[in-house]
C-alpha cells in the first residue's frame, strides 16, 4: 500500500504534543540538536531552535539527549520523546486537532488507539480504509469472525481481509466512532490510519508538519 506526503529530511524528527495551562495549546517536539537545543514548534507554528537554558513563550529547554528533550511547561517538567504517543488541545475554532511531524524517512506516524488500546499508526493515504494487521486486531479484542471476507491485492499479492467496524479510533484529541476497518491476514505488518479515517479530516502540510483537523 503506497504511503503519501513522503519527504526525505536530514535531522532526526518527533512529534509530543501536550496540553498546557495558560501557556501553549500545543507543544512540538520537531528535533533535537546534538545534546545544546532542541527544535520545537508551539500551536502548530515554525519550528524555533530553543538552548538548553533557554525559554520560549514558557517553555524551557532543561536537557537534551538522546532522541529526548526534558522541558518546563507551567511549572511541570515533561519529558518529550521521539516518534511517542501525542496530544492535542482544541483548534481555535474549537475543532479537534493534532499535529504530526515526518520521521526521518519522511513518513506521518500517528498515536493513538481502536477500542481504547494503544496504537501507533502509519498515515497513509493511499489505504482506503483503516487497515490493522490480523494479529494487531487480536491484541485489541477484534473478533475478525465478525467481518466480512474479502479479497485484497497487495504489493505482496493477494491475501484475504475481513471488514469490520470500529467502535472508536482515537489519535491525539480526536475521537471517532463507527470507523470502516479491514483487518488484513497477511502482508501488513504497520496499522495504517486511512482514509475512512482522514476523510473526515481537513489535512494541512505544512514542510515536516502535518494538522489534521476533524470536519465532522
Amino acid at each position: 500500500m503506497a504511503t503519501g506526503f513522503m519527504r526525505l529530511h536530514s535531522i532526526s524528527l518527533c512529534l509530543l504534543l501536550a496540553a498546557l495551562p495558560a501557556v501553549a495549546a500545543e507543544v512540538a517536539l520537531i528535533g533535537v540538536i546534538g545534546d545544546k537545543a532542541a527544535v520545537l514548534a508551539l500551536d502548530g507554528g515554525n519550528p524555533k531552535t530553543v538552548k538548553v537554558g533557554q525559554t520560549w513563550s514558557g517553555v524551557t529547554v532543561l536537557a537534551v539527549k538522546g532522541d529526548e528533550a526534558t522541558v518546563q511547561i507551567g511549572g511541570r517538567k515533561r519529558v518529550l520523546k521521539q516518534g511517542q504517543h501525542y496530544r492535542a488541545a482544541a483548534a481555535p475554532s474549537d475543532r479537534q486537532s493534532v499535529t504530526l511531524a515526518a520521521d526521518p524517512r519522511g513518513h506521518f506516524m500517528a498515536d493513538g488507539s481502536v477500542n481504547g488500546v494503544s496504537v501507533r499508526f502509519l498515515v497513509d493515504t493511499g489505504a482506503t480504509a483503516v487497515s490493522l494487521p490480523l494479529a494487531e486486531a487480536g491484541r485489541m479484542g477484534i473478533d475478525y469472525r465478525t467481518g466480512e471476507r474479502i479479497g485484497l491485492r497487495t504489493a505482496n499479492g493477494m491475501t484475504t481481509g475481513y471488514r469490520v467496524r470500529l467502535d472508536s479510533v482515537t489519535v491525539g484529541a480526536i475521537e471517532l466512532q463507527g470507523v470502516e476497518a479491514v483487518l488484513v491476514e497477511k502482508g501488513l505488518d504497520t496499522p495504517l490510519l486511512g482514509m475512512s479515517f482522514l476523510n473526515r479530516m481537513e489535512m494541512r502540510r505544512d514542510g515536516d508538519a502535518m494538522m489534521l483537523i476533524r470536519r465532522f
